[in-house]
């Protein structure tokens, strides 16, 4: 899940290039190309996965039951599984090697692709998508190591892991429309049901992929076991709320003051605390934060918006979801280009105050706001994040070490997802009772945290 598939690209170390093999050698012959093709497809498919679930979300509820709450778990359930564990499923590629953590990956994540679209509750459903998302997770850094070590010349694995990265911002702008179409050609189901050929045919390319080398690599279980817990108690309180809600909350602050211990005294923590001290990097984690709360909670509020309160159709709703989508991968070229030139502190400040202002303008929808006109008035949402985090990825690669640059790129990529998922959480709540109103409510609360994040940005030097 994430507004833009740029940001991923530092997630994990690559592994050296190994070269094909020479004609009679006995060994299997192996093609970059097909293997960047591999890569591609299965970025795209758990991206995809991400945001095509959210239009199809009236469906499962009248299919399933489960009220708002149910509704929220199952878009956040395969968040939280991905996020939490993409801080330490790098390590896990390395360990196992690339090609081994992708096909049990992608395999992993079609089988559960699968047992969702049979879901016979929401339950199921709702535990199915959080074997995605583990699955998810262990794809996402698996996949650019295969397609780093395709490429031995730096200039082509550049090209390449562009080319891996557009994958993922293509897969953002088709997932709404492909998730109306799907339901309204078939039904819900469709959008799960889609991975089984996309995934058999990625393992397929897969067979030409280089076996890669496995690595030593450290895994703090603790306090990946701890990670999960707390955000997990976290998600509980804000979606369910009452007296279950305090409780979850209770475990929260308990898990994550034994987290915070933990990392403190780990060799090779998940999450290493002195990351923080840097204030680029505190300033930078916050700034991703800000805009997935504001683009995720936006488009799940949204998708329910344009069906539930305005009446339209699941394809419909999937169709106003592309101008928005459809722009964010030209933006984050122009990003880079822009924070290459003029440093991340520009790029970042206007993106921020365009999201911002996009958010304000949306405060004006009701149920009789033209379709076209809010889907239109979404798009500076969208351009204000796009054109915001490739430059405070690379302003955060900056600021670290370059043996910690996958490490703070998975840092800033869970804090990215996580922020998300509480957005959803959160959100979904606001818009439960009265929508027009609690959509209001969610706007403001967006517009005020990348209004904060903005007056942070203005923290960072000149240049940088």
């Amino acid at each position: 899940m994430a507004t833009n598939s740029l940001t991923e690209g530092s997630l994990t170390v690559g592994h050296s290039a190994q070269p094909a093999p020479a004609p009679g050698d006995g060994r299997r012959r192996t093609s970059p190309g097909l293997t960047l093709t591999a890569a591609m497809l299965g970025f795209a498919l758990i991206t995809l996965d991400a945001s095509v679930v959210n239009v199809a979300l009236p469906a499962i509820g009248d299919s399933l039951g489960g009220g708002m709450s149910g509704l929220q778990w199952v878009v956040d359930a395969y968040t939280l599984a991905f996020a939490a564990l993409m801080l330490s499923t790098g390590a896990f590629s390395d360990r196992i090697g690339a090609t081994r953590a992708y096909a049990i990956g992608i395999t992993v994540f079609t089988a559960a692709s699968v047992a969702c679209g049979l879901a016979p509750s929401l339950p199921v459903l709702i535990g199915a998508r959080v074997v995605q998302g583990v699955a998810a997770a262990v794809v996402l850094p698996a996949s650019l190591s295969l397609v780093r070590q395709a490429y031995a010349d730096a200039a082509r694995r550049a090209r390449a892991v562009a080319m891996w990265a557009a994958g993922g911002s293509v897969a953002v702008a088709l997932g709404p429309v492909a998730g109306g179409a799907l339901t309204t050609a078939w039904d819900w189901s469709g959008i799960f049901f889609i991975n089984l050929p996309l995934g058999a045919v990625a393992l397929v390319l897969l067979l030409r992929a280089p076996r890669s080398e496995r690595r030593p690599a450290p895994l703090d279980v603790p306090g990946q076991l701890l990670a999960v817990l707390t955000l997990t108690a976290v998600t509980f309180a804000v979606i369910e709320g009452g007296t279950a809600g305090l409780l979850a909350l209770g475990v929260a602050v308990a898990a994550g003051a034994v987290f915070l211990r933990t990392e403190a005294r780990q060799a090779h923590p998940v999450v290493p605390l002195g990351l923080f001290r840097d204030r680029t990097v505190a300033i930078t984690v916050a700034a991703g934060a800000a805009c997935s709360v504001a683009f995720y909670g936006l488009v799940f509020v949204f998708s329910l918006f344009f069906q539930e309160v305005q009446g339209r159709s699941a394809l419909w709703a999937g169709l106003m979801f592309l101008p928005m989508t459809g722009l964010i991968a030209v933006t984050n070229l122009f990003a880079g280009k822009l924070a290459a030139r003029v440093g991340p502190r520009v790029p970042m400040l206007a993106g921020q105050s365009l999201a911002v202002l996009g958010l304000l303008a949306l405060l004006f929808a009701d149920a009789s706001t033209p379709a076209v006109g809010l889907a239109f008035l979404m798009v500076p949402l969208a351009l204000g994040c796009a054109l915001t985090i490739p430059p405070l990825t690379a302003a955060m690669m900056e600021a670290v070490p370059a043996d910690r640059a996958g490490l703070a790129a998975g840092v800033l990529n869970s804090a990215r997802q996580v922020a998300g998922g509480l957005g959803i959480a959160a959100f979904g709540g606001l818009v439960a009772g009265d929508f027009v109103p609690g959509t209001r409510i969610s706007l403001l609360i967006a517009a005020g945290l990348l209004a904060a994040s903005g007056l942070a940005t203005l923290g960072l030097r000149r240049g940088q």
